[in-house]
């Protein structure tokens, strides 16, 4: 057996040292980060006079031209109206551009020679550009997608009643992810 060596002082006294700035620079970092209530009606910006509702009801979507976009617009302005009546003079102007993938998922072996898929995706990608009604300004653009799975039974109604299904499902979700990058995009453009 032998005896431990004896620690420097020093050694202890330099990690000590890096680890107390270590802890002094988390807390400058901490002091810049934001936290603010979801669902709060306090002003996305500092210095506006709307409630963070009123600022999302300001925003009028324009018309699009497929039935899965339609979906998407419907839940949208409702998320962003909160169900009430849209304003006469909107400050901002949603231009919304939504396609559609739908894949198969799976592939299993049936009785006969052929491959069926019996799962299948449908992917909702949503382009959008936020401008200022009044001066045609491009405040914000960005992209958000999100995917449904649905069944794939052997009848061909059932099948396309679920994708059906599936395409609504993603819309509703891709209304709100919509709603809250609108949010963000109010909030970072003050």
């Amino acid at each position: 057996m032998s005896l431990p060596e004896k620690s420097r002082p020093g050694a202890a006294r330099l990690l000590r040292l890096a680890m107390l700035s270590g802890f002094a620079a988390a807390a400058v970092l901490a002091a810049g980060c934001q936290v603010r209530p979801l669902y709060s009606n306090a002003p996305l910006s500092p210095g506006s006079q709307s409630g963070a509702q009123a600022e999302l009801s300001s925003i009028a979507v324009k018309p699009v031209s497929t039935r899965y976009a339609q979906q998407v617009r419907n839940h949208l302005i409702f998320a962003l109206n909160g169900g009430a009546q849209r304003t006469d003079a909107p400050a901002y102007s949603l231009d919304l551009g939504v396609s559609e993938l739908v894949e198969s998922a799976a592939v299993v072996q049936v009785a006969t020679d052929q491959d069926q898929p019996t799962a299948g995706t449908v992917t909702l990608t949503a382009n959008y550009t936020l401008t200022d009604a009044k001066t045609g300004k491009t405040i914000a653009s960005g992209k958000r997608s999100i995917a449904s799975a649905f069944d794939r039974p052997s009848q061909e109604f059932a099948t396309y009643r679920a994708q059906i299904d599936a395409e609504n499902r993603a819309a509703r979700e891709l209304a709100e992810l919509l709603r809250l990058a609108l949010a963000q995009d109010l909030a970072r453009a003050r």
